[in-house]
């Protein structure tokens, strides 16, 4: 695949992530425990019957005979339900300016993550752009009198998410197919409880049920698309372009659901706005300067 028909599918995946606030919305109706669990079991559903197409699943027997692996992935797993879970929720509840915080926040902590656990050695830049950051959260928690509890849920949920996947190694469509299959057995028997008591939402109107059918698909094909355009576009782009999608979040809660966004956030997400510029700025002229150095060897 060409690096321009990469960067393009990496792209839509970061626009179907960020206008994700919509969807959740029209389901603002039903409770974030129910959606989480529709979403489980329909994208295990979904990602089976895609590997079926593709003839993917000589897989399986390496992950189910690896102990280790099988327990990282259930790690993962559970990390990915809190994630969901806390913006199902976070959305719903009219807090989708703060959930895009976290996604702001997301790839500094995955910095300060490669430092703690893989030994990784940041440069003056990226040690800026951190402190930034965390002067932009210490001022939001001063300023409001508590921490944005759900920004950094997010982000150090799917922060520890990522640091999890690097050491569980294993294609994205497989690794989400292993995750939700161990976590899909409690989201049914939950469905099914439900609908014996009378507290399901699927099946009381044709929207709502084509709508918690569709969070599968909605999971899946964002995550299939990214998965082909990572491989095939430098990491320099894929950097920038993982901004798309809480920028779209940031947009949405701000400009549609008219979320409060006063003087006091504006200062405190200009820091980690401005941390993320040093950031992109740090590591594209560092690159620039590493290919001179090593042309000129």
């Amino acid at each position: 695949m060409s690096s321009r028909k990469g960067a393009l599918s990496a792209f839509i995946s970061y626009v179907a992530w960020g206008v994700m606030p919509l969807y959740w919305k029209a389901l603002a109706g039903v409770t974030a425990t129910q959606i989480l669990s529709h979403r489980v079991v329909w994208a295990l559903v979904f990602n089976m019957i895609l590997l079926t197409v593709l003839r993917r699943w000589s897989w399986v027997r390496r992950v189910t005979a690896d102990g280790k692996l099988l327990a990282l992935l259930a790690a993962s797993s559970a990390l990915l339900s809190i994630n969901w879970l806390v913006y199902i929720w976070a959305v719903n509840a009219g807090h989708v300016v703060e959930s895009s915080l976290g996604y702001f926040i997301n790839p500094l902590l995955n910095v300060a993550l490669g430092v703690l656990f893989f030994k990784e050695r940041l440069r003056t830049g990226q040690w800026v752009a951190i402190a930034l950051a965390a002067a932009g959260v210490i001022y939001l928690t001063i300023q409001s009198g508590s921490p944005p509890w759900i920004a950094l849920a997010l982000a150090a949920s799917f922060g520890a998410y990522g640091a999890l996947r690097k050491i569980a190694r294993l294609d994205s469509l497989e690794g989400l197919t292993t995750e939700t299959a161990l976590i899909a057995p409690f989201a049914a028997a939950y469905l099914l409880y439900l609908g014996a008591n009378g507290g399901g939402a699927f099946g009381n109107t044709p929207t709502q049920t084509l709508l918690l059918l569709g969070a599968g698909v909605l999971t899946a094909i964002p995550l299939l698309l990214f998965s082909i355009g990572v491989r095939s576009i430098p990491m320099t782009t894929l950097g920038l372009l993982q901004y798309v999608a809480p920028t779209l979040q940031f947009l949405i809660g701000a400009l549609i659901y008219h979320e409060a966004f006063g003087v006091t956030r504006a200062f405190g997400f200009g820091a980690v706005w401005l941390g993320l510029a040093v950031y992109s700025a740090e590591g594209f002229f560092a690159k620039r300067v590493g290919v001179k150095s090593h042309s000129g060897e």
